[in-house]
């Protein structure tokens, strides 16, 4: 049931291609928004448009993703958003980059490069404040981060909150929730905030910024009852009380 759904109990044993991904973007579309509808997925006519202008090929793992869930802007489009297709573009450093998502105030950019292109389902790398580093070794991987963080930062504020951890409380994370089986990644802000690690429990999100003295968390429940249980469980200093 839908109650039920556990973000780590669903991706237990990882992400070993992109068909495992698109099935987990659609049951988590279905457990904390709502099912992928037909019209849910970007029209074959506009990612056309877009190579043509572009003068380029999409990779087959970005047409796939955009026609799965191109529109469904509740999943993509909150903090960070995909790009549409007549927004994406060509980032000149790095060698080329085909920039596919941006930060909202333009301080990053996730792409793939210009000569990965040709791979099924490219690396995608984000430009932080250390340069252009390596994201996610797959455009399918980089695409369930978006849909999971864009969730989590969510524009429906009483569902999230958001405390400072220090050491003591990081280390107990993993008896209190189950830590999702997801690679390693950077935050664009830089090293402090790195790497990024996801725990969850049924109906409750998690995403730890780094491993410092003091790194942030970010919470959402599924339902207000959700996120207070959650709250509770974790003895932080919540920035919404």
């Amino acid at each position: 049931m839908v109650d039920e759904f556990d973000v780590a109990q669903t991706l237990r044993g990882g992400i070993p291609d992109k068909a495992r991904a698109w099935a987990f973007v659609r049951d988590f579309a279905a457990a904390w928004a709502e099912p992928l509808a037909d019209g849910a997925g970007t029209r074959a006519e506009e990612m056309e448009q877009a190579e043509k202008v572009l003068g380029l090929t999409l990779p087959t793992s970005l047409r796939e993703a955009y026609s799965l869930i191109g529109t469904r802007h509740d999943l993509t489009g909150n903090q960070d958003p995909l790009l549409q297709p007549s927004e994406l573009f060509v980032h000149d450093e790095f060698g080329g980059v085909l920039v596919f998502r941006g930060e909202n105030q333009g301080c990053a950019f996730w792409g793939v490069r210009l000569r990965d292109l040709d791979q099924d389902d490219p690396p995608v790398f984000v430009q932080s404040r250390d340069g252009w580093v390596p994201f996610l070794e797959r455009v399918s991987l980089a695409w369930v981060e978006l849909i999971l963080s864009e969730t989590l930062l969510g524009r429906e504020e009483r569902l999230y909150n958001a405390c400072e951890l220090p050491a003591g409380l990081i280390r107990e994370l993993p008896s209190q929730f189950t830590r999702v089986e997801f690679p390693e990644y950077p935050m664009w802000t830089g090293t402090e905030d790195s790497p990024v690690h996801w725990f969850s429990a049924p109906g409750k999100l998690l995403r730890l910024d780094g491993q410092s003295d003091h790194s942030w968390l970010h919470v959402r429940g599924r339902t207000p009852t959700d996120l207070e249980s959650l709250c509770a469980t974790v003895s932080g200093h919540w920035v919404r009380g």
